[in-house]
């Protein structure tokens, strides 16, 4: 079994960082040297350094001021979610992963860099953090974490059985070191499994005492996961939501007593086969606001048009679903569920693009059961 030690810059045999915000980064290095706005201008700029890169990295000396430090503020201009990992892949080929740290919104964007890189002799780029394996180890904290002090079960509720939500169970686990514990096994399983099949695979994750429960070593997960997926697939594949759903307005306080004002699509809320469309998209437009926080009527205009213009956009982007719309305190948020999150990530990101003169933020989650809907009470 291979093991390693868990450093706060090194993982395995890669190097970790993460790009900084700009600001910071401006102090501490000066501005970036170019401007990079496309995957092309970003891969002419690394193939005009890549000879010193490769050196640095297989040397495996002052990493971060040679590598990390030239390499995150140019890249962190194409995404502020990009974190960087490096490493020697082999005797002579160095391998840069472009990592999301497990932003899903970001997951393709990694993708997509990687995929516009040239290739490069002496080089390996790789898309969000490979798996390692679950024959691998790491130290961490005065504890091992490996397939032989690791074990799980099922922890999920018999209300939700799509829902893939494991307890990760330790031997050395207790109530005085189950935070250090809980962040070395996900360390742990996030590069065992690799960083996409951890995100999407796994909704749940939970760390505890056996509890008299039956325990799967995890060496068994690959394979565990590998059947709850393709039974989870192979349920839903056909799934289509077939109505418009009847809309349903309704008005509220929050906690400070402002008004709150949602119109949701009742009917699709109570839809049998929400698991179908597993991921949930929600925008959020902030507006001018009267003494209400509510969109005065050029506000509200302006609000529907962008509102029409984003489910215009998103139509062909794997048919989300459109859930509804909540105003108050100066932000709409819309609420969609995406039967897949690549399209829906660059569909959203360039109507954001498209509209710089507004403030509107994004998050892609994983929802199965669209629970972040629970807050509207929509009983009869």
């Amino acid at each position: 079994m291979k093991t390693a030690t868990y450093k706060p810059l090194r993982l395995f045999v890669f190097y970790r960082y993460k790009c900084r915000p700009m600001n910071f980064l401006n102090k501490l290095f000066g501005k970036a040297p170019v401007q990079i706005r496309t995957y092309d201008e970003f891969w002419k700029w690394f193939a005009a350094h890549e000879k010193q890169f490769h050196k640095t990295v297989r040397k495996g000396e002052q990493i971060e001021t040679l590598f990390f430090d030239k390499l995150s503020p140019v890249l962190h201009q194409l995404n502020e979610n990009f974190y960087c990992l490096t490493g020697m892949y082999d005797d002579d080929t160095a391998e840069l992963v472009i990592s999301a740290e497990g932003e899903i919104k970001a997951f393709v964007f990694a993708e997509d860099l990687v995929a516009a890189a040239p290739p490069m002799r002496g080089w390996r780029f790789t898309a969000l953090k490979p798996a390692i394996g679950l024959d691998t180890g790491i130290r961490m904290s005065g504890y091992e974490f490996n397939a032989g002090n690791i074990s799980f079960y099922n922890s999920g509720d018999d209300a939700f059985p799509d829902e893939i939500d494991i307890t990760f169970v330790h031997q050395e686990y207790d109530e005085d070191n189950k935070d250090t514990i809980g962040s070395g096994i996900q360390i742990f399983l996030e590069n065992a499994l690799g960083e996409l099949t951890a995100s999407m695979q796994i909704d749940s994750m939970r760390f505890g005492a056996a509890n008299g429960n039956t325990l799967i070593p995890v060496a068994k997960l690959s394979e565990y996961l590998t059947w709850r997926e393709a039974e989870f697939v192979e349920k839903y594949k056909n799934t289509q939501w077939d109505g418009d759903g009847a809309f349903s307005l309704l008005e509220a306080q929050d906690e400070y007593n402002m008004p709150i004002f949602a119109a949701l699509n009742t009917s699709l809320l109570q839809w049998q086969h929400k698991p179908s469309h597993p991921w949930l998209l929600v925008l959020e437009i902030e507006y001018a606001y009267d003494e209400n926080g509510l969109p005065n009527n050029a506000a509200l205009d302006l609000l529907n048009q962008l509102e029409d213009e984003l489910l215009a956009r998103l139509e062909p982007a794997g048919a989300p679903l459109y859930l509804g719309r909540k105003t108050n305190g100066g932000s709409r948020m819309i609420y969609f569920a995406c039967r897949e999150f690549r399209e829906v990530s660059r569909q959203t990101t360039a109507f954001i693009r498209q509209h710089p003169e507004h403030t509107i933020h994004y998050r892609i989650f994983k929802d199965k059961y669209w629970m972040t809907m629970d807050m509207f009470d929509i009983s009869p």
